[in-house]
């Protein structure tokens, strides 16, 4: 039906094609000017002084690992309710993956089941805060320098999402953002790392080049590949950056409207984010034990609802055999209601009206 609403909204327009234009005509094709303007306007915006882009916020996870030297024999710890990415991560680096179940009723990091998993082999914690909701960074760093981990936030769905200590993404050795197509700011692919370790900033800029500082005359001293952006993308984040406080506002007013829309429901509940403490709601995720029924509705509507992607342990080539029922639990009930920052609100309001008249509610 031509008024289907998806699940996800942003809208790009002339102003991203005036630039990425501007660019070709430039000549500024390959990584260059564009990309390191834009990674001083984000270094400036995330209040760091060093960020460094790359082609994903995977790769963005996986040079930052390389960056730390792990590798075969050791041990990542990550939540068990994340993209698979982060596990992947790992695993390309040869290390093996270790599952953090979540807080009982949080979809974050609980740190009392990693204390008691953390073993001689363990090197880094890889928290995720999923959907802009802070891990407890204070009390995860207090863990990492007592046991001597690296910690590596994964901030792909918290760009400008804040706790009490300043935003996340910047309170641990790196922070991976991603630029994917379902994120607050968008170059189709794309993402970035952030650090305030001078001699951090060093190494992952050599990584991303074959480990040659100066490509007009390298000298070949480290090891690296070629994780470099482009300046044909830089020039699209470009145009969004000044954007982003109003795409923050707009992600919060929808949250609210679904707070208000949906209270009542009771075969339904949005899952909260702390938006007051400075969480972003990237995504309006609610949760429902009839969430497969509730899904099939909205579809029969013209509404698309995402299911919350499965847990890390499905995937059973990772060998991950522990227990996480909190997880297991949130994963099998959670989905993502139509959002975005440009998702209009009659669309909103017309999910909340066609959620009221569920039938059997």
């Amino acid at each position: 039906m031509s008024d289907r609403i998806d699940w996800w909204r942003i809208q790009f327009g002339e102003a991203e094609q005036a630039q990425m234009t501007a660019a070709v005509d430039q000549r500024c094709i390959s990584q260059g000017p564009l990309t390191a303007q834009f990674e001083a306007r984000m270094a400036e915006m995330l209040d760091v002084p060093h960020v460094v882009a790359t082609t994903s916020g995977s790769m963005a996870l996986y040079v930052s690992l390389l960056a730390h030297g792990i590798g075969p024999g050791d041990e990542v710890m990550m939540p068990n309710r994340a993209w698979i990415a982060t596990a992947h991560a790992a695993r390309l680096v040869g290390a093996s993956v270790r599952l953090i179940d979540d807080e009982p009723d949080r979809p974050v990091m609980d740190l009392g089941d990693l204390l008691k998993k953390i073993s001689p082999r363990t090197k880094a914690v890889m928290p995720v805060h999923l959907n802009g909701r802070a891990v407890d960074m204070p009390q995860l760093n207090r863990i990492a320098e007592e046991h001597g981990l690296v910690v590596i936030e994964d901030a792909a769905q918290a760009l400008l999402s804040r706790n009490a200590a300043g935003y996340l993404g910047c309170q641990s050795a790196i922070g991976c953002f991603s630029m994917s197509l379902a994120k607050l700011m968008s170059t189709g692919q794309g993402g970035f790392m952030a650090t305030r370790d001078e001699g951090l900033w060093q190494r992952l800029c050599s990584l991303r080049t074959h480990g040659v500082e100066n490509v007009l005359q390298p000298v070949y001293t480290t090891g690296g590949f070629n994780f470099r952006f482009n300046d044909i993308l830089a020039s699209f984040a470009l145009v969004q950056v000044d954007r982003l406080p109003a795409r923050v506002k707009r992600l919060i007013e929808i949250y609210r409207r679904y707070e208000t829309g949906l209270a009542g429901l009771d075969f339904l509940r949005l899952v909260p984010v702390d938006v007051a403490s400075g969480e972003v709601p990237l995504y309006s995720e609610v949760s429902s034990e009839r969430r497969d029924e509730v899904i099939r509705f909205l579809d029969g509507e013209g509404i698309q609802a995402r299911p919350f992607y499965p847990t890390v342990k499905t995937a059973r080539y990772l060998g991950c055999e522990d227990e996480l029922p909190h997880s297991t639990r949130q994963c099998g009930r959670s989905f993502f209601l139509p959002c975005g920052p440009d998702q209009s609100d009659d669309n909103i309001q017309r999910v909340i009206e066609t959620l009221r008249r569920f039938p059997g509610r």
